[in-house]
């Protein structure tokens, strides 16, 4: 697509590889991450500025450890090894690894001379993570940084352009992290700094323009940021788009309304609205059981958008929000598998069409949320906290019907008016309000209440793997569940979830 720069990240199987590549992606480099098995020939032909190892659970030493072709190393490609990947620079350059000293957590790092710590304090904290570390260097390298327990925190080849730390740069925990993958980037490879999403927009805008022209296109637009971005950038790209939004009636208070003004009326879309919502209600009447809900949902959403999508007749192209955490996840692209859309699974099946576009699948989600900014989407869509498909329909426990999502549109709508107005709404990562299937006695206005419990969900997280609840100060709820027991009628008791992720779930259903 352009002649941007590339990092490639090997990947050994390490818990913060993602992590890694996002970091790159903030110093403005673009990058690849990639299995440690891909063929060498296939990561020379593209032609990286740099190549960095990942850590992993293995050890060098033991029978069939990852390991890498020696051409890798032999380039003159720059390539940094993190944990592992550090300490297979070493093994294969002839040094020797070891077990332990063994080191966890948080560690004092003392950083010597390199261009890789031009910089950075002399003494600093650092996340360590590993049982093996480098009892002896390979000829013609040296230590570049210690710890009290680990002789090898860093060391490298400046002639052979290997460097290699023994701790992980990429966590928040490590201080000075984001300094020495920069100047590796930028100090060792060279780097521009050409990976923006400005330059991104315009260049996929472009490409879509030159692939698509005037051909049919189809999108089921979910309101998410990913349907939302992608969408956008084939809007500006494509004349004859299609875009289909079907509103199940549980979305949140205003929801619906807010997604036809900013894509139909500001942004211009040709976008088809449909009002389904006392169809899946019906379909809902009596059921209980979560994930029976989540598949009426999700199948009846089929057959609202199957009957649209025959209206509007066969198209050339259909849109997905696809982002590249769903391509690493199934298998870092190396098959060819459609992934159906992430709320509606089986939707490519119901589509004739010729090709799926997916403008999206080489961006992080915080790349796209900023790409949403460059194109000039609206915060209320850009910054839209994650919603599941079934909605609230996974938000009221046991029977939905149309007077209970009434009243948790209305109580959900304080929570985040709330929140917003207290300046939480950019610290924590998800909330929400469930309607509880328990109703409790209450008193108000000297009258008996026998009404639901309205249960408040927050919670900090990076991506939704882990998450732990949010500390939200006391007199911010205090006026949250004042406002909801006074002004939503059918709920007279908050409780506020106290429960990180692990053991429970994000979602209640």
């Amino acid at each position: 697509m352009s002649n941007r720069q590339t990092v490639i990240v090997l990947d050994f199987g390490g818990q913060y590889n993602q992590l890694i590549a996002r970091r790159v992606r903030e110093c403005s480099v673009y990058c690849e991450l990639l299995p440690y098995t891909t063929p060498t020939d296939k990561l020379l032909a593209k032609s990286p500025i740099g190549i960095i190892f990942t850590g992993g659970p293995s050890t060098v030493y033991e029978e069939n450890a990852p390991t890498v072709d020696s051409r890798l190393l032999e380039s003159g490609i720059p390539v940094l090894g993190i944990c592992y990947g550090c300490q297979l620079i070493a093994h294969m350059s002839g040094g020797v690894v070891a077990t332990g000293p063994r080191e966890y957590g948080r560690q004092t790092l003392t950083a010597g001379d390199s261009r890789l710590f031009d910089g950075v304090k002399k003494t600093s904290l650092c996340w360590m993570s590993h049982t093996s570390y480098i009892e002896k260097l390979p000829d013609g390298f040296r230590v570049t940084a210690t710890t009290p327990t680990c002789p090898v925190a860093a060391a490298e080849c400046e002639e052979k352009k290997l460097y290699g730390v023994q701790f992980h740069p990429e966590v928040m925990h490590t201080e000075e992290g984001t300094k020495i993958l920069r100047n590796f980037l930028y100090n060792v490879c060279g780097a521009k700094g050409d990976w923006t999403m400005g330059n991104f927009a315009a260049e996929t805008i472009a490409r879509l323009k030159e692939k698509i022209g005037d051909k049919k296109v189809l999108c089921a637009l979910s309101g998410g940021v990913d349907s939302a971005v992608a969408a956008t950038l084939v809007h500006k790209a494509c004349p004859n788009l299609v875009c289909v939004y079907v509103d199940h009636g549980l979305m949140r208070k205003n929801e619906t309304a807010e997604i036809v003004r900013v894509f139909r009326d500001e942004q211009g879309m040709n976008l088809i609205a449909v009002d389904a919502g006392e169809r899946f209600l019906s379909k809902l009447k009596g059921v209980t059981e979560p994930e029976k809900k989540r598949k009426i949902i999700g199948a009846e959403f089929i057959k609202v958008f199957e009957e649209e999508a025959k209206k509007i007749g066969a198209v050339d192209y259909l849109v997905q929000g696809t982002i590249y955490p769903d391509v690493i996840e199934s298998g870092l692209g190396a098959s060819a598998k459609i992934k159906s859309h992430h709320n509606v699974g089986g939707l490519p099946d119901v589509v004739d069409f010729k090709e799926i576009v997916e403008p999206l699948r080489d961006l992080f989600k915080d790349e796209v949320r900023a790409c949403g900014f460059e194109i000039g989407l609206p915060a209320s869509i850009v910054m839209r906290q994650p919603f599941p498909g079934p909605g609230l329909g996974i938000r009221i426990i046991g029977e939905v019907t149309a007077e209970k999502v009434k009243i948790l549109q209305e109580a959900d709508y304080i929570y985040r008016e709330e929140i917003a107005r207290a300046g939480l709404d950019k610290d924590i990562w998800q909330y929400f309000a469930v309607l509880t299937n328990v109703q409790t006695v209450g008193v108000m206005g000297d009258e008996r209440t026998y009404d639901y419990v309205c249960g408040l969900r927050a919670v900090t997280s990076v991506d939704g793997m882990t998450a732990d609840w949010a500390r939200i100060p006391y007199d911010v709820l205090e006026v949250i569940s004042s406002r909801i027991v006074n002004e939503v009628k059918g709920i007279n008791r908050i409780a506020y979830d106290v429960t990180s992720k692990p053991p429970a779930t994000i979602e209640w259903e």
